[in-house]
């Protein structure tokens, strides 16, 4: 889920100007898992270092949606702050929900930390509405965020 071959990038000059992840929904949590592991194996990650980061990362899980298994989704939308304003994002997400009609999906969801405003008009700007949301007091403490919102589009 967070290798760059899943990622759409906006340059401009050259340089990385904002960047989103899309591909399917499916399978994506046990994948991000297997890449983690692969990684600790070839840097020689301890069994008990990498049970410690699953458990550190317990508090995530109790509040994150994401899409069905039958859902295109979008992730871990940035701009540099340089190049905010300038329609990167609405640009980066048509062209995402374009690679997933064209694989066939037809329901496109992102998920935001609840509290992200402007991530949140974006998302909406583009065609999402409100879909659902977790909340987790353990999630907060440690994020600031109560939880994750994701909202939802047919493509």
């Amino acid at each position: 889920m967070w290798h760059v071959s899943q990622f759409l990038i906006a340059e401009i000059d050259g340089k990385p100007a904002a960047a989103l992840c899309a591909l399917p929904a499916a399978g994506t949590g046990p994948a991000a898992w297997r890449a983690i592991e692969e990684v600790a194996a070839v840097t020689g990650l301890a069994a008990s270092e990498l049970e410690a980061i699953r458990q550190r990362g317990a508090y995530t899980r109790a509040c994150w949606v994401q899409g069905g298994e039958g859902d295109w989704m979008i992730e871990h939308v940035a701009t540099d702050p340089a190049y905010r304003g300038r329609g990167l994002v609405q640009a980066l997400i048509a062209n995402a929900l374009d690679k997933g009609r064209g694989a066939g999906f037809a329901r496109a969801t992102i998920s935001f930390l609840i509290g992200n405003d402007p991530a949140e008009r974006a998302y909406a700007k583009a065609g999402f509405v409100h879909a659902e949301e977790k909340r987790e007091s353990a999630f907060e403490a440690i994020i600031g965020a109560p939880g994750f919102r994701m909202f939802a589009r047919a493509i």
